[in-house]
C-alpha cells in the first residue's frame, strides 16, 4: 500500500488537524500505531514539522470526513503528483568518495584519452571544467593528484568503465583487441621456443639413450665357455 512522501510529518499533521482514530493515521502513513500515540501525547510531536496532506495531493478532504465519521474506514491515498526523477547529469556520489575525483579523473586521461567528457562526467559524475582543469594542469591541487583506477576508488562498476572504454574506442575506431593480441603473440612465441627446446632436449636423450643400446649390443657376451677358457688360460 502506498504511503505519504514523509508519513511522520503528515501523521503528525493529521493528529493535529484532524479526528481520525489513531489506528487510522497509522495505518495510512504505514507507520505503528504506538508512534501516533507518541505524538498525540507530545512525546515526539517536537521532532516532525506537520506535513498537510490534502495540499500535497496525498489525501482528500472528502477521505478525512468519511474517516472521522466512520472509525473503521480505511483511508485512500490520492494520487499525487508525478515524482520528478533525474535522468540527465552527473551521477551522485557520496561525499566520502568525492575527494577522489580527481585522482580517477587524471588516470582516465592518462589511460582512456578516447573517452569524451561528457562520459567522464557520467561515469565519475563530475563537471568539464573539474576534467579540463586536471588535463591542462591547472586545477588547484594539482600537486596532490595521484591517477587511480575509477573501480579500485569505488566511483564506477568495472562494466560501466569497460562499456564505456570499449563504445569511445568503437568510436574513435580503434580495436582494443591489438594490445592483447600484441602480449599474446609474444606469449605464444615464449612458449613456443620452449616446446621447441622440450623437444630437442628430448631427442638428444632418446639419441644418447639408443647410442648405449647399441653400443652395449656389440660387446661380447660373456658365457660360461668363454668364461671356461679365460679361467683356463
Amino acid at each position: 500500500m502506498a504511503t505519504p512522501l514523509m508519513p511522520h510529518a503528515t501523521a503528525a499533521w493529521l493528529v493535529d488537524n484532524t479526528g481520525l482514530s489513531f489506528s487510522q493515521i497509522a495505518e495510512f502513513c504505514g507507520i505503528h500505531i504506538l508512534e501516533v500515540q507518541a505524538m498525540a501525547d507530545d512525546m515526539t510531536g517536537s521532532k516532525y514539522t506537520g506535513r498537510d496532506p490534502v495540499h500535497a495531493g496525498e489525501l482528500s478532504m472528502d477521505e478525512i470526513e468519511k474517516g472521522q465519521a466512520d472509525e473503521d474506514y480505511v483511508l485512500k491515498m490520492s494520487k499525487g503528483p508525478e515524482q520528478v526523477r533525474r535522468t540527465k547529469g552527473p551521477r551522485y556520489t557520496p561525499v566520502s568518495k568525492r575527494q577522489d575525483k580527481p585522482d580517477g579523473i587524471a588516470w582516465l586521461l592518462r589511460n582512456h584519452p578516447e573517452i569524451s567528457d561528457g562520459a567522464i562526467c557520467k561515469l565519475i559524475g563530475t563537471t568539464r571544467n573539474t576534467i579540463t582543469a586536471i588535463r591542462e594542469r591547472s586545477h588547484w591541487n594539482i600537486a596532490e593528484i595521484q591517477p587511480k583506477d575509477p573501480v579500485t576508488l569505488g566511483l564506477t562498476s568495472q562494466r560501466e568503465l569497460d562499456a564505456i572504454v570499449n563504445r569511445a574506442a568503437k568510436k574513435a575506431g580503434i580495436d582494443n583487441s591489438a594490445a592483447d593480441d600484441a602480449r599474446l603473440g609474444t606469449d605464444r612465441e615464449a612458449l613456443i621456443e620452449e616446446l621447441r627446446a622440450e623437444r630437442t632436449e628430448a631427442a638428444r636423450k632418446a639419441e644418447a639413450a639408443l647410442n648405449g643400446e647399441e653400443e652395449s649390443a656389440v660387446k661380447p657376451e660373456l658365457t660360461a665357455d668363454t668364461l671356461f677358457k679365460k679361467t683356463g688360460e
